[in-house]
């Protein structure tokens, strides 16, 4: 949520964001904010001088009731009287009057980087940098569901008929091979200094209209029936909310921390929830990572974390690339955002399996996060990151340590997960 004083001031420069973003169907959302704000601002200033006014009187008749003046006193409560009335209705006014604002504030878009690529979706993204060689082998490389079936990794109809179509049960060494994923990957966030968190799995409605924009939310969040609660879409959600109109002392800042948690999402207007694949689907798990800073050091941060991803995956020994998130492809709340691809030798692309968003003082500003310095409060700017999030990332890792008879060499760094094992044997049938 952008600060207000930015539409009052240069609200030239909130119109053209919005047109960046291209979402001109908001921009009269500035004027009707401009507009709402004078009423407001005029509302509040008649109430302050009425209370002014309010206790000059209430002093006279104090006065007027010792010198015997009784009628007149009587005369000056009554005004008292009208003067409670009209301020009791200009409260409900500054109140009504607020909530229209915010509520236009909420999907105004927050103001993007410089750095950011102007672009309408997700097609014009651009590509930042590869890192590994992507490599095809000259045996043709199945569907991912095709290899864990041959693995005896994985059963799908069983999910289907408990769940639907979006759920999995990954069961074996397949399954094995997941939580390693995961296992790995906290130990390797928390030798790079974040500190390990397990959050709630449900949040409020106030943490959820704090964390993101209200498309996201209508598209994401699974609600909890007759429960002010949500299912999280991502363990960020939990852990931004965590601080949740706090002050942070400045030299507690940064606060870099990565959660565990399962993940649940409705996937609303997403093509292809596939019958067979578990690309997109209702539940997975994710490692994330989150840091809530001085505004000064999130563009650091931000490189240091897409960073990490694209090391944890080169640590697996599968070729990423990064792909800078243009104007029309970034959530409202973010200023800049970046995607880690792995490459899939079977589609012989990149495919999603993380995205890396610095978000400004938008979160904090909508749950008052803020940071105590020498010279007074400030907002806080937040960010977060993908580490890994099986089984996205599962199936690049089956598709580039494949081998010709349908085995699975197992990158050393997840060996010690595996109970030391090497290969995944297609079983004997």
């Amino acid at each position: 949520m952008l600060d207000i004083k930015l539409l009052r001031t240069e609200p030239d420069i909130v119109r053209e964001n919005i047109k960046k973003k291209f979402q001109d169907e908001k921009l009269p959302l500035v004027d009707e904010v401009i507009a709402l704000d004078k009423e407001f601002r005029e509302a509040k200033q008649k109430a302050e001088s009425l209370r002014n006014k309010r206790n000059v009187v209430s002093k006279e008749i104090g006065m007027l009731m010792g010198q015997g003046k009784k009628d007149e006193a009587m005369a000056k409560k009554t005004e008292v009287t009208d003067m409670a009335a009209e301020l009791e209705a200009l409260s409900v006014k500054e109140t009504e009057l607020e909530a229209e604002i915010r509520k236009r504030m909420l999907v105004i878009p927050n103001i993007i980087d410089p750095s950011v690529p102007i672009g309408k979706d997700d097609s014009e993204n651009v590509e930042i940098e590869r890192f590994g060689e992507p490599f095809v082998p000259e045996f043709e490389v199945p569907y991912h569901v095709d290899i864990m079936e041959k693995l005896d990794g994985i059963e799908l109809d069983p999910a289907r008929d408990t769940s639907g179509n979006g759920f999995y049960y990954l069961k074996g060494d397949i399954a094995r091979l997941h939580s390693a994923c995961l296992s790995y990957a906290r130990d390797f966030m928390i030798d790079r200094g974040f500190t390990y968190y397990i959050p709630p799995y449900m949040i409020r409605s106030s943490v959820v209209t704090g964390v993101m924009s209200f498309a996201e939310m209508e598209n994401m969040m699974y609600k909890i029936e007759g429960e002010d609660l949500y299912l999280i879409g991502t363990s960020e959600h939990s852990m931004i909310g965590k601080f949740i109109d706090t002050i942070i002392d400045e030299d507690k800042i940064p606060q870099t921390l990565t959660s565990y948690s399962p993940c649940f999402r409705k996937e609303v207007g997403a093509h292809g929830i596939e019958e067979r694949g578990v690309y997109r689907i209702h539940q997975f798990e994710k490692q994330e990572m989150i840091v809530v800073c001085k505004p000064e050091d999130s563009k650091k941060w931000y490189d240091v974390l897409w960073k990490n991803t694209v090391d944890y995956f080169r640590s697996l020994d599968i070729p990423v690339r990064t792909l800078e998130c243009c104007s029309g492809d970034l959530a409202d709340l973010k200023v800049k955002s970046c995607d880690v691809e792995a490459w899939s030798p079977r589609q012989k692309k990149y495919f999603e399996v993380g995205s890396c968003s610095n978000l400004g003082d938008a979160q904090a500003r909508r749950l008052k996060i803020r940071i105590k310095g020498e010279n007074g409060t400030y907002l806080a700017h937040t960010l977060n990151n993908t580490c890994v999030a099986p089984p996205r990332m599962l199936i690049a890792l089956l598709e580039n340590n494949l081998n010709e008879d349908g085995s699975i060499r197992i990158p050393e760094a997840l060996r010690p997960y595996m109970g030391g094992k090497s290969v995944i044997e297609v079983p004997n049938k």
